[in-house]
């Protein structure tokens, strides 16, 4: 069975724009997964579906083997606790320092002090901030703050990591050095990642797994693929 399935997945929000339409897509535990398509294809629909930010109107949504779809509001927590997710406006909290916003999440889980401590620290080094620690996040450059985002969403070791754009806003040395520390937390921790982007120079030079979704289908899969340009016919 695979980690992550989506059976017949649709959907469509309040407004009538349809987001996704019979989607079909299965991932195994520990692939490293580019999802690509144009502006308003669905990518992050998709993304969103996978953490229950939304519900679907019709399928499926299994991760890790729970039904996300079907899954009562008050349980959510429980999903979002094994995946972490990484956004393009980083989303980190201002009057926080580096420490404070990555810990933030595991005070909420209640963990002791020594636990978080150490789990901050395993996390910060993987990024290579530890001498940042102190620092707020209007003292780093966009690179920093987005390798803050990136320990803040592995310092629980998910399962599952989603990265929605997360070089969108970086230079292109940048987003290498962003994506060589993803690439390397998915080999050491084992993660399933799952990357949606519009960088066709991080696609083609990292060969992994892509997924093209146009007008809400899936309409290429290739494994070690390319970034392609999906035009009508």
């Amino acid at each position: 069975m695979a980690f992550i399935e989506l059976n017949h997945v649709f959907k469509t929000y309040k407004n009538g724009v349809s987001a996704l339409a019979d989607i079909n897509l299965q991932i195994n535990k520990g692939e490293f997964v580019f999802i690509i398509g144009e502006s308003g294809s669905g990518k992050s629909t998709l993304n969103k579906l996978l953490y229950r930010e939304e519900k679907v109107n019709k399928g499926n949504v299994m991760v890790g083997g729970v039904n996300v779809s079907k899954l009562k509001n008050g349980n959510v927590y429980k999903l979002r606790r094994k995946v972490g997710v990484v956004f393009q406006d980083f989303k980190l909290l201002p009057k926080l320092t580096v420490y404070e916003n990555i810990a933030y999440p595991l005070e909420s889980y209640g963990l002791d002090n020594k636990t978080i401590r150490e789990r901050v620290m395993e996390a910060v080094n993987r990024v290579g901030l530890k001498e940042k620690l102190r620092s707020y996040p209007d003292q780093l450059s966009g690179g920093e703050q987005q390798r803050v985002c990136i320990a803040r969403a592995i310092v629980n070791k998910p399962k599952l990591i989603i990265c929605d754009e997360p070089t969108g806003d970086l230079d292109p040395k940048m987003s290498r050095e962003i994506m060589d520390v993803i690439d390397k937390i998915n080999t050491e921790m084992g993660s399933t990642v799952i990357m949606s982007t519009h960088d066709k120079e991080i696609v083609n030079r990292m060969k992994k797994r892509v997924v093209c979704i146009h007008r809400g289908v899936v309409v290429s899969d290739q494994e070690k693929g390319k970034y392609i340009e999906y035009e009508d016919n």
